[in-house]
């Protein structure tokens, strides 16, 4: 069933692209008034909720506890990042990140131990936002979503295909149990961001363009696999049509 909706997922995700960039051509941030309310939303439920919850979770938790908790997430999303690395036609990465999942998922019992990472062996990270700008959509407009935060139109269509189609958590039949795991994800992942969002909140004049350009150079140099030419993102062209696939573009996270 999930692969019977992937055609017109997938069609849906690049109709978006074209319109966008159709109407916000030449605008760097179009939706910068929904996506500043958005953000102040986010910002009010996490310094409410989400951010106390992750401080009690990093001081009541045994750190070798959550080491492992985040090394077993990790692994999983490495069947993200493979799946993405084929698709992208990196053949070399998909054999590093292929023999990280399977050792780790081995001897690493279940992925809680990085073996892979004291054998040294290279972690990548590519996803179906980063495959997409591999072939041809490599800009797009700033977008933050409810709860995740900094995104685009091109991110947030393969956000929707690598949890509808690859993430292994979501594949997971019993509703609870799935949840709960999610859950748990999202609760490790922002403990690890305790102190950068402390630093966020007391430096930068204006956190919200901060996060903006902070997110779209991050995601220009994943795309590019770190190969990025010295300028700002201020100084670069938005569109969001994707253009013809370059199967020489490197992706980034290709993101």
């Amino acid at each position: 069933m999930r692969m019977n909706g992937t055609k017109g997922l997938l069609a849906g995700i690049l109709l978006a692209g074209m319109l966008g960039g159709c109407a916000t051509q030449g605008n760097k941030d179009p939706l910068e008034s929904m996506n500043r309310g958005i953000y102040k939303f986010n910002d009010t439920v996490d310094k409410a909720a989400i951010k106390p919850v992750a401080g009690a979770y990093k001081a009541v938790v045994p750190s070798p506890l959550r080491t492992g908790v985040n090394n077993f997430f990790t692994n999983l999303g490495t069947v993200v990042t493979l799946v993405n690395d084929l698709l992208q036609f990196k053949l070399d990465k998909a054999m590093t990140d292929a023999g990280r999942l399977a050792i780790n998922s081995t001897f690493g019992i279940a992925g809680l131990i990085d073996v892979a990472s004291m054998d040294n062996i290279e972690k990548n990270n590519e996803d179906f936002g980063q495959t997409l700008a591999y072939w041809g959509w490599k800009d797009s407009t700033y977008l933050v979503l409810p709860f995740l935060g900094p995104s685009t139109l091109r991110d947030t269509g393969g956000l929707i295909v690598d949890t509808a189609f690859i993430d292994p958590i979501y594949y997971i039949e019993d509703v609870p149990a799935r949840n709960s795991a999610i859950a748990l994800k999202f609760v490790d992942r922002r403990s690890q961001y305790l102190p950068a969002s402390d630093l966020l909140d007391e430096a930068a004049l204006d956190p919200y363009a901060f996060m903006r350009d902070a997110y779209m150079q991050r995601r220009n140099s994943q795309i590019l696999d770190g190969d990025v030419p010295h300028e700002e993102w201020d100084d670069t062209e938005m569109d969001d049509e994707p253009a013809q696939p370059a199967p020489a573009v490197a992706s980034a996270e290709a993101r």
